[in-house]
């Protein structure tokens, strides 16, 4: 039997803000001791009373508003019941049937297909502690409990089971995260924890309207794993169904390591939870013209700015949906595109086309082998533009200018200097190009043969030869001139 893959997701998202989602307590916890940005609210100490985060709730609506959804007016927070040792009061304060979002939808693009992903709810809640688990050599295994996250404001956003497949899985999460990143509400830092993702899969009969029982799948911190993670559990079910196997409705984490997925609980129902209102938080009424007010302040979200840069920069739809997939790469190449000062149309596109170029090309390479974001560079806007000037004006080759670039990159140094003390200077004298071409002639007598017999590919070599014996600094348009007048190549 053919089975047809489904999907949905539950997006968490760390909030931005300086303070816990219910007390004071700095969020700025990362790089702290465990157990220091703590107080007897964020430790559920008896007694004590939360009170909410406005900035949080701004955030959520921003966030809800942007991703097409409802703004109710009415909206409140309930008691979330479970037993687990990373909840500290043995509740969490989330919101249940009264959400700030409802019904929103996202667009994919996979592989030139769009498609708009339905989302059920967009919510806020607190983050729990973190669990740090020790298995010593001898001795039996424990963990240990850092209150730091706990009451971190969490957004979570869940969508319809209308995914089908792992790739359009990872492609929703990548168009999230990057409207996080553009409202400036989220890092959407998968690796550091504060952009996470449960995800439900089941199987579908093609020829049914039916859905199997569902698998929740945790523990997954990057795109990849993702991917890698619901690839292996749709195979894991298609499986257990062709061997006559039954399949039950569980969670199970993903163990990166080894590539599979294994059964952690059996999965809960909304009921398991008990929810009710919570009783120490007021109901919250959104006032109208306050959302409206948001929405009137949306900065420039993703897809609109890819729009633009095609029409305002004159971008091929590749380059624009790079660039545009990651709000820090956009600003530093707005940034550079500021410092033109060509006045000419086709002039300026063919500099923005140039600084896209270097920006997904050799600044991209360096920055994967180094494993580090653009955010992180030593290379400033303007001492980029300063070498692209360089070029522009011939004053630099292509193999000197990726010298130069490289050089850059690690040192932060400036390109004048890079390039004075390497002497990477091109060389645009035609008579001293002319005389290292007849150096080249005399040692490379079978290519010069072989030009003569009009074989094209012998000209290439000479070429390449005059750039090796002046370490890429002569002109290459010049000595490619140079060699065709004297052997009569046209």
């Amino acid at each position: 039997m053919d089975y047809q893959i489904v999907i949905g997701l539950e997006v968490h998202a760390q909030l931005l803000t300086k303070t816990k989602m219910f007390c004071s307590c700095s969020t700025d916890y990362a790089n702290a001791p465990p157990n220091t940005h703590v107080c007897p609210i964020c430790l559920g100490m008896p007694g004590v009373l939360p009170t909410i985060n406005k900035r949080a709730i701004k955030y959520t609506t921003m966030t809800a508003l942007a991703l097409n959804c409802t703004i109710p007016e009415y909206t409140k927070f309930d008691r979330k019941n479970y037993p687990y040792p990373d909840l500290m009061k043995g509740y969490q304060i989330s919101q249940y049937d009264a959400p700030i979002g409802l019904n929103g939808w996202v667009t994919i693009d996979t592989n030139g297909t769009k498609k708009r992903i339905g989302l059920i709810r967009v919510h806020l809640e607190e983050d729990v502690a973190k669990l740090v688990h020790r298995a010593p050599p001898s001795g039996e295994s424990y963990s240990l409990v850092d209150v730091n996250r706990a009451g971190v404001p969490l957004l979570e956003i869940v969508s319809e089971p209308e995914l089908s497949s792992p790739e359009e899985a990872r492609q929703y999460l990548i168009k999230l995260r990057n409207l996080l990143q553009y409202l400036g509400v989220s890092t959407g830092n998968m690796e550091e924890g504060s952009f996470r993702c449960d995800a439900n899969i089941s199987l579908r009969p093609s020829d049914s309207k039916d859905y199997l029982p569902k698998v929740e799948v945790k523990n997954m911190n990057s795109f990849k794993g993702v991917y890698q993670a619901l690839d292996y559990e749709a195979k894991r079910q298609r499986k257990v169904l062709e061997e006559g196997g039954r399949l039950v409705q569980e969670t199970r984490g993903w163990i990166e390591e080894r590539e599979i997925t294994v059964t952690q609980r059996s999965k809960e129902y909304a009921n398991d939870y008990r929810y009710f209102p919570e009783p120490d938080l007021p109901p919250l009424i959104l006032d109208r013209s306050w959302v409206e007010e948001i929405r009137a302040r949306l900065p420039e979200l993703p897809e609109a700015r890819h729009d633009r840069f095609m029409s305002q920069y004159g971008l091929p739809i590749y380059d624009a949906n790079l660039l545009t997939n990651s709000k820090a790469l956009a600003d530093y190449y707005e940034d550079c595109i500021k410092l033109i000062s060509s006045t000419d149309n086709s002039q300026f596109k063919r500099k923005t086309k140039t600084v896209s170029n270097w920006l997904l090309g050799e600044f991209g390479r360096l920055l994967n082998a180094t494993n580090s974001q653009i955010s992180d560079t030593r290379i400033s806007p303007r001492r980029l533009m300063d070498l692209l000037n360089l070029i522009d004006h011939g004053n630099l080759s292509g193999p000197a200018a990726k010298a130069t670039f490289e050089e850059m990159f690690h040192t932060g140094k400036q390109p004048g200097e890079i390039i004075s003390e390497k002497g990477l200077t091109q060389i645009s004298n035609a008579t001293e190009i002319m005389e290292i071409v007849e150096q080249v002639i005399t040692t490379n007598t079978q290519a010069v043969s072989d030009l003569k017999a009009g074989k094209q590919q012998a000209l290439k070599f000479l070429v390449g030869q005059v750039m090796k014996a002046t370490r890429g600094r002569a002109n290459p348009s010049l000595v490619n001139k140079i060699l065709m007048e004297k052997f009569g190549v046209k």
